[in-house]
């Protein structure tokens, strides 16, 4: 069998490349996926009365690029959706990120937008060496919302102390001094009408795609000739791990299906403090659909199983580059996976744009 292009996994990042490489320049592509199903970690699916199941946590479309919501607006249509998450926060939920109501709520105070910021100024601590995220957290909002918001949600989400967790792996907290209880504010918002698998399989409608499920790559590299090769699979794994695995943060989810129409007043609800797990989803607030029944997800983090986040340490990525370093120009790494970088749908699918093909 011979064409003009691999693909290896049907995720967001190998179905975008595929739809350009079909579509503008009229190749020949094989997506070679080894999953029963397209659509990678944003797949989603219908249970028996119709609700629409993440089956991978909670995937929210948001982008301040016109670009990539024109480009998708091609395929779908959006229920209009502003993501709101709370945190269960001693017996009470409060809104993430903090804003004014967080302030006052947590510490039963009547701060104003004018002088919120104030109490955060007065106690955030000052520090000559910023190195981790507990340092990053307590110079911005302090001691008291590190220990109580972030101390033991970090911990169970990348299995260390935010002492031990480089500096890197957050920026900035946001804090609002306003009642904006929005988690994104980017201007396009939302969720694909129909679902998120639906969507792709419109962008791999295309007489120049084909697609292999249940496939794997050990295979294909023997029975398929082709003149370009893009790789979405763990860099490490295409390597044999020849200088050793690269180490991710791996998400399960508990499902459970509940005789309510609401089990919470959000789709998300962050537990960083109580059980061992980081937050529950439920899936109704996406599409606000109606029945008798609901359907939520339990979200545990471990160091096992199916790779989701990189663990973007200096000793990480200095492995990462010895195996980047391997590259040639038959092979291109795309996505999370392949580029060892933990990014949003949008800037994934703006990276795409950007490859010459």
């Amino acid at each position: 069998m011979k064409v003009q292009n691999v693909i290896v996994g049907a995720g967001i990042a190998g179905i975008t490349l595929a739809r350009r490489l079909a579509e503008e320049k009229n190749q020949s592509v094989l997506i070679i996926e080894r999953r029963s199903h397209i659509g990678g970690y944003c797949f989603d699916y219908r249970e028996e009365e119709g609700i629409l199941i993440h089956k991978y946590g909670p995937h929210i479309f948001r982008t301040d690029s016109k670009k990539v919501y024109d480009y998708l607006s091609r395929f779908t249509s959006w229920i209009d959706y502003q993501h709101k998450v709370l945190s269960y926060v001693g017996g009470k939920l409060f809104p993430m990120p903090i804003n004014l109501d967080t302030v006052n709520s947590f510490l039963n105070t009547s701060y104003t937008s004018e002088d919120v910021m104030d109490y955060f100024n007065r106690v955030k601590m000052n520090k000559d060496n910023i190195n981790s995220v507990q340092d990053i957290i307590e110079s911005q909002v302090g001691e008291l919302f590190y220990r109580a918001f972030f101390e033991n949600y970090t911990r169970k989400q990348w299995g260390v102390s935010p002492a031990d967790l480089p500096k890197e792996i957050v920026s900035r907290i946001p804090i609002r001094n306003n009642r904006d209880d929005r988690y994104f504010t980017v201007p396009y918002q939302g969720i694909p009408k129909n679902g998120y698998t639906e969507m792709m399989a419109g962008m791999l409608d295309h007489p120049n795609i084909h697609v292999m499920l249940n496939t794997d790559f050990s295979w294909a590299k023997g029975e398929i000739l082709f003149d370009r090769l893009f790789y979405s699979g763990s860099i490490d794994e295409f390597y044999d791990y020849r200088f050793g695995k690269l180490p991710y943060r791996c998400v399960s989810f508990q499902l459970e299906k509940l005789n309510c129409a609401f089990y919470q007043p959000v789709a998300v609800v962050n537990y960083p403090n109580d059980y061992d797990y980081t937050r529950i989803t439920e899936f109704k607030h996406f599409t606000n659909q109606k029945s008798e029944h609901s359907v939520i997800a339990k979200e545990y983090s471990s160091g096992s199983g199916d790779p989701s986040y990189p663990i973007p340490e200096k000793a990480n990525r200095k492995l990462y580059e010895k195996y980047k370093n391997l590259e040639t120009k038959s092979v291109t790494f795309i996505g999370r996976l392949g580029q060892y970088r933990y990014y949003s749908m949008d800037q994934v699918i703006a990276d795409i744009f950007k490859i010459d093909i």
